[in-house]
């Protein structure tokens, strides 16, 4: 028979080891503790594969990526669902007064833009550093509205935000427009070329036919005066003939 001293030790022990388990348990979040859970039952009954193989996963990132809005409305707000209470405890915390800037693919136009975080704000990222999020510049900033058309849950949207960039940058932020009108004016310039070369061509042809128009009436007045100089001598041997019978 056990001996009281050892009966206590094994009832101490397994306290603790409850202790121990519900703080673990305590300390993990729901998505956390159901994932334990199932693999706790699955382990317990002997299933080949874990829950975990079956199941979707899906996190907060997810979640986020899902719902979030680059300009939250009244109805998005109005959703009482836990997941739009993340995107909106998570949109809360950004500072929407000036953007960052992905311009890796500023020569097609596609320029991203988002609104900064906490950490941004604090080193002036945006605002005192050009808000290209890959350059550091500090020098010859500028601040320029800019309207942001995207797609976002299948819709177009646009918004009128404030971004401020520095010089060379500044060219990607404009460089398909600034692209867009030279091409255009080149286009213009070639359409006035063309037409000049039509008009002077056409100018031409009808010069050469005003010309040759000329020479054929020269033509027809010199034929008329040889014949009126021929006249003119049958008519003085006429004369001459009857002076001098």
């Amino acid at each position: 028979m056990a001996s009281f001293g050892s009966l206590k030790q094994a009832i101490f022990d397994k306290e603790a080891r409850k202790q121990q388990y519900q703080s673990h348990i305590r300390g993990l979040n729901a998505y956390d503790r159901h994932k334990k859970f199932l693999n706790d039952y699955v382990g317990f009954y002997g299933k080949e594969k874990s829950a975990q193989d079956k199941l979707p996963v899906k996190t907060d990132q997810d979640t986020l990526r899902e719902g979030y809005r680059f300009i939250r409305t009244e109805e998005d707000d109005m959703n009482p669902s836990w997941e739009q209470r993340l995107v909106k405890r998570y949109y809360e915390k950004l500072f929407k007064e000036y953007c960052i800037a992905d311009m890796s693919h500023y020569k097609t136009g596609k320029i991203g833009l988002r609104w900064r975080t906490e950490k941004e704000v604090i080193s002036g990222k945006g605002q005192f550093v050009c808000g290209n999020k890959h350059c550091n510049e500090k020098d010859g900033l500028s601040s320029y509205e800019v309207n942001f058309s995207y797609y976002e849950a299948g819709e177009n949207k646009q918004a009128l935000v404030k971004l401020v960039t520095c010089e060379r940058c500044a060219e990607k932020l404009f460089y398909k427009k600034r692209k867009e009108k030279k091409q255009l004016r080149q286009k213009e310039t070639d359409s006035d070329r063309r037409k000049r070369d039509r008009s002077e061509s056409e100018d031409d042809t009808d010069n050469e036919y005003d010309r040759k128009k000329e020479r054929r009436k020269g033509k027809k007045a010199s034929t008329s005066l040889s014949d009126h100089k021929v006249d003119d001598d049958e008519n003085f041997d006429e004369y001459l003939e009857g002076m001098f019978p």
